[in-house]
């Protein structure tokens, strides 16, 4: 008797798995996982424009002055400065893109 339950349940649970893999493996859901997937691979991308951006004016920065005290001129800091708010803008909008790529999916899931 225990074996006829424990086969009913296994039975029961690999017949649900299959229901939930199933529906996880809709179209829409593919559709949206793919789309998704697409926003967060420019997202990366536009995080990696932005550092190579920025490292190049930070290298034009340290350009400006040669002299090695520590002590950055005027227009190096600035250049740093503007290297760094490349960077905060990119992330922001990097992050915007992954915001929306998650409501994708949530909205493909019902969620």
């Amino acid at each position: 008797m225990k074996n006829s339950t424990l086969s009913k349940t296994l039975a029961l649970s690999a017949a649900s798995l299959m229901l939930f893999v199933t529906a996880c493996n809709s179209p829409t859901e593919k559709a949206a996982e793919t789309k998704a997937d697409a926003m967060e691979d420019k997202a990366d991308m536009v995080r990696d424009a932005a550092e190579t951006k920025a490292d190049a004016m930070e290298n034009k920065a340290d350009a400006m002055d040669t002299k090695i005290d520590g002590v950055d001129s005027a227009a190096e800091q600035s250049m740093e400065n503007k290297a760094q708010t490349v960077r905060d803008k990119a992330e922001m909008k990097a992050t915007a893109i992954e915001k929306s790529a998650d409501a994708k999916r949530k909205a493909a899931d019902g969620k």
